[in-house]
């Protein structure tokens, strides 16, 4: 639960702006992200059940069939058009479906053998990666402290998440013919 918790502050400083300390909080723009963590979470956990039965990468084709069948529509009802496409357009799409199609079946794989809380805390990495890129692609501005602050809690949260508690080995008694056993030693 640290773990989650600082990895969640990390993410927060990324995010960190004026507006921040207000008490504004727009349904469109936070309230989303708080809505897509939540079905993040409940698929996941989902998921991890579901995938126990069902082989991961068929799951993950019926995921993205529904959900993409889910999106067009709702896309054509809002008034959306495809319109425009060309070899180059095509290839792109192709290009962007094979490997969308790809991450979703290792996570699905992922979820299938692992804790839910060791994979799921790897999207705490969504924003520190968003900023690299966005500073590489778009040329924004990211040597700023609070993008510092924010990876280091970020990867400590995942640090704590993700190590493996030591357990110290039972200890066994040994009786005088050298054998193991679980009682206790005789004092003499």
């Amino acid at each position: 639960a640290l773990g989650l918790l600082v990895g969640l502050c990390g993410v927060l400083v990324c995010n960190f702006s004026a507006g921040l300390l207000s008490l504004d909080f727009p349904l469109l723009g936070e309230g989303s992200i708080v809505m897509a963590a939540f079905v993040l979470s409940a698929a996941s956990i989902y998921g991890k059940k579901v995938s126990q039965h069902v082989d991961s990468v068929v799951l993950t084709g019926y995921q993205l069939a529904i959900g993409g069948l889910a999106l067009l529509l709702m896309g054509f009802a809002a008034g959306g058009t495809l319109t425009g496409f060309t070899v180059k357009s095509t290839a792109l799409l192709a290009y962007l479906e094979a490997l969308s199609s790809a991450a979703f079946a290792l996570w699905t794989i992922l979820l299938k053998y692992n804790r839910v809380s060791m994979v799921t805390v790897f999207n705490f990495m969504i924003p520190v990666f968003g900023t690299l890129l966005s500073a590489l692609f778009l040329d924004e501005r990211f040597l700023e402290w609070k993008n510092g602050v924010a990876l280091l809690l970020v990867c400590y949260g995942i640090w704590l998440v993700t190590k493996e508690e030591k357990t110290a080995p039972a200890a066994l008694d040994v009786d005088r013919a050298g054998t193991p056993s679980n009682r206790s030693p005789v004092k003499s």
